[in-house]
């Protein structure tokens, strides 16, 4: 019997969503204001919300006034997403490295290392090409991705975070291609682990990046290194945040 894709189980899991709740989200819409500010886009603007979970991001910036679509494999974060409808703001289950709308968006947007998953390059240059063709000519990209030489640097072995009576083991490494992340999960039902879920990430470069998405007709425009815009240094730099331009149709 085929393994499912850690990410389609994992995704799901009401542990994900348990683990990552108290993620710091004033950083993180502090960040798209920064990044709208930048951008300057039109009022009008039609943007694509890749892999947008339950939908906090997109909510965020169909608030400032923008037609907003989010997009994500998981159904359950999906239905829990579109409670939150409006005209300008919608839904869609869909799986990234499958085509979308055509020529429709004037943004794209992938936010907080939401890549990277696929076992083959080929499902990469997939899910880049689905990016590529859903935005108009002139249309931009932004891909918010961990900088590889400062992950590797900066890894934590092991950590044990406890949620709501539920305890999260975590075990970290990395090889020449990959980082992992591995969670065994014990609730107060339990005292063994109850389940257990890795984590898989690729190692993608700014080189790495450059060639998908030139192979795409997508020209990286500006890079930088935190969520703040700052300049991005290969060795200091937490993020690796790139904005790339449709240079045809």
């Amino acid at each position: 019997m085929r393994k499912e894709a850690w990410y389609k189980d994992w995704f799901s899991s009401p542990y994900y969503h348990q683990l990552y709740q108290y993620r710091d989200e004033t950083e993180a819409f502090a960040f798209i204001g920064t990044l709208i500010q930048h951008l300057k886009p039109a009022k009008n603007s039609i943007m694509l919300d890749v892999a947008c979970g339950k939908g906090r991001h997109s909510i965020a910036l169909a608030e400032m006034g923008f037609d907003v679509t989010g997009i994500d494999l998981s159904l359950s974060s999906i239905e829990e997403a579109s409670l939150s409808e409006a005209n300008n703001l919608h839904f869609f289950q869909h799986d990234m490295r499958l085509p979308f709308w055509i020529n429709y968006f004037d943004y794209a947007f992938n936010f907080f290392t939401s890549f990277g998953y696929f076992k083959t390059e080929r499902e990469h240059n997939n899910a880049i090409r689905t990016i590529a063709t859903s935005l108009k000519k002139n249309g931009f990209f932004v891909i918010d991705y961990l900088n590889t030489h400062y992950a590797e640097d900066t890894l934590q072995p092991s950590a044990i975070t406890k949620v709501d009576g539920t305890e999260f083991h975590i075990t970290k490494w990395h090889d020449e291609e990959h980082f992992y992340k591995q969670i065994q999960i014990t609730d107060n039902t339990n005292f063994t682990p109850k389940h257990l879920y890795t984590e898989k990430i690729a190692k993608f470069s700014l080189g790495d990046f450059n060639e998908m998405l030139s192979y795409q007709n997508m020209q990286i425009q500006e890079v930088f290194g935190d969520y703040k815009l700052g300049s991005f240094d290969i060795k200091k730099s937490p993020r690796m945040i790139i904005i790339a331009k449709k240079i045809s149709k």
